[in-house]
């Protein structure tokens, strides 16, 4: 299927926002929100593939992909200011309501938009997002001496999580089947990555994502409250965040959707198609529960 996608950008608080964008302008909107070190491009599998259903929309944060990458003294890389930024862009592209795709760094800053206005959220899609403390893995370990000592840390969290043999095990992780994966994924990003002040902002980023796991208590009373429309699909083979992690968004939300797919920290990689079927089949449930006027969730 083709997906016509168009390749934009938007200006948001004097800064020029990269997005993603296929679909019908009247068609209900998937936002889709990336992770680290990703950008917008991870979510092309599924721009393919539920163009004829959803008006999809996919950003580039600042720092990230081809949005701009302003300077710290004008804009602090804190996920306080990157969700800002995002409720900013939705509303700059006309996006009202929005079922709301999370991955990896996605998680924080839909959150925190879902908290800040609730209004808006549909559903909520969580892939390889972590709201748990729980759910960081033993690589966590040196990015929390960093949030404890950051001079004394970097040099670690620099090869921890920036370097091409890190990026690579992002995506790869445990899976027992590497050929599966497309080396152009972590050669891209690491590309994007290597360019003059990127590396300087995404240690600010990494440094505030100690306010992420500070906040998870608030965000797990959030969901434990609201009772959203919750679809979890989590890549097995992730060695980032922990495999238990479904089970404990399942304790927030009993009726959430939880699957466990044969795919790494970015499912989409090797599991596009059935990542693809998921939300469309939640989609639609969350629409007619929406037509009756309530919300839906079930377990599988």
């Amino acid at each position: 299927m083709g997906s016509h996608t168009r390749y934009r950008s938007v200006v948001v608080d004097g800064l020029s926002v990269f997005y993603r964008e296929a679909g019908a302008p009247d068609a209900p909107v998937l936002l889709l929100l990336h992770g680290f070190p990703s950008s917008s491009r991870m979510f092309e599998p599924l721009l393919d593939r539920l163009a004829d259903q959803f008006r999809l929309i996919a950003p580039d944060y600042p720092g990230f992909g081809h949005s701009d990458t302003p300077a710290p003294e004008s804009f602090p890389y804190t996920f306080d200011r990157i969700a800002d930024t995002m409720a900013g862009f939705a509303a700059a592209v006309g996006a009202e309501d929005y079922l709301l795709y999370v991955q990896d760094y996605g998680g924080p800053v839909g959150f925190r938009m879902a908290r800040a206005d609730p209004g808006r959220l549909r559903g909520l899609v969580v892939q390889n997002a972590v709201a748990h403390d729980t759910g960081l893995g033993p690589l966590w370990a040196t990015r929390r001496a960093y949030w404890q000592d950051r001079a004394g840390h970097e040099t670690a969290v620099r090869e921890n999580i920036l370097s091409l043999a890190a990026i690579r095990t992002r995506h790869v992780g445990d899976d027992p089947d590497p050929e599966r994966y497309d080396p152009d994924l972590w050669v891209d990003e690491h590309a994007f990555l290597s360019r003059p002040g990127v590396i300087e902002r995404q240690l600010d980023l990494m440094y505030d994502y100690r306010t992420n796991v500070a906040s998870y208590p608030v965000w797990q009373d959030w969901l434990r409250r609201t009772q959203p429309p919750l679809l979890v699909v989590w890549g097995r083979h992730d060695t980032s965040f922990e495999s238990t992690e479904p089970a404990a968004y399942r304790s927030d939300v009993p009726g959430a959707e939880v699957h466990l797919l044969d795919g790494g920290h970015f499912v989409l990689d090797t599991r596009a198609d059935e990542v693809a079927d998921l939300v469309r089949s939640f989609a639609g449930r969350v629409h007619e529960a929406g037509r009756r006027g309530h919300n839906v969730s079930r377990e599988s």
